[in-house]
């Protein structure tokens, strides 16, 4: 029997779903089917995924009990304003862990930027987010996957990972992915298409924790260490470091020990 039969969601009005129960990556079911004319919004939700993966295509260990999940949807908003998305996926993922877990646990989660989430300095979610529009597009078309460590988590990664298993809490996947839903439902319209970003960047750097922390940042063969010292106006990572200022679009980002 299909473990999907009797545990269907409840998502926000408008929104359908696709309940597999093996795929390769539930953002690559969700591209095939933006490259068909599915018009969404479109939650794609798998027990498992065969060839999961994060940033920079880094592979993502899918074991059932986990929640693996994307969505995707069309904007009327061209794809330099669709990449803002980055830092609003990651307050989701925040606030959708912090309604799953027992109110004492709130206090030790932090977002990472761009959009991993932590708790006790472990990594218990991330986002990848693929925009799948041409630059001079004046519409965008976006598939925003989750993935949260609700059963087990990885080992051995060079960002240490946690479960909400590890801390006593047993969260179904269908639990979850309805609270995300509703979650991702409330901060798109607060979002509002670019709208509001000043707003959305505020909401990040409060999830954030206080500036001056130690980072080191990889981008390809380049390693920077710096100091956190906020976003700049358009979301982007600033460090001071000890040649001077930088402004970070892109890269792996790494607490210092």
């Amino acid at each position: 029997m299909n473990q999907f039969t009797r545990t269907t969601p409840k998502l926000p009005a408008g929104y359908r779903l696709v309940q597999l129960d093996t795929v390769d990556s539930t953002n690559d079911e969700a591209k095939r089917r933006a490259d068909m004319g599915e018009p969404g919004p479109l939650w794609i939700w798998s027990a498992r995924q065969s060839m999961g993966r994060g940033r920079a295509g880094r592979q993502w260990t899918s074991q059932v009990g986990n929640l693996f999940a994307s969505l995707l949807v069309r904007l009327n908003c061209p794809l330099q304003t669709a990449s803002q998305l980055a830092l609003v996926a990651g307050i989701i993922t925040y606030e959708t862990i912090s309604k799953l877990i027992a109110y004492e646990g709130r206090s030790k989660l932090l977002l990472k930027w761009p959009n991993d989430v932590l708790l006790d300095g472990e990594k218990i979610a991330g986002m990848l987010l693929e925009n799948l529009g041409a630059p001079g597009d004046r519409r965008s078309a976006v598939v925003i996957g989750t993935g949260i460590n609700l059963a087990s988590h990885p080992e051995g990664l060079p960002q240490p990972a946690v479960s909400l298993d590890a801390y006593g809490m047993s969260v179904a996947p269908t639990k979850a992915l309805e609270v995300l839903a509703a979650t991702t439902h409330e901060w798109l319209r607060r979002w509002d298409e670019g709208a509001t970003f000043p707003s959305i960047r505020r909401a990040w750097l409060d999830r954030a924790g206080p500036m001056g922390r130690k980072l080191v940042v990889q981008i390809g063969t380049e390693r920077i260490e710096g100091t956190y010292e906020g976003l700049d106006l358009e979301g982007a990572l600033k460090l001071k470091t000890e040649s001077g200022k930088r402004t970070i679009a892109a890269g792996d980002v790494f607490f210092a020990s």
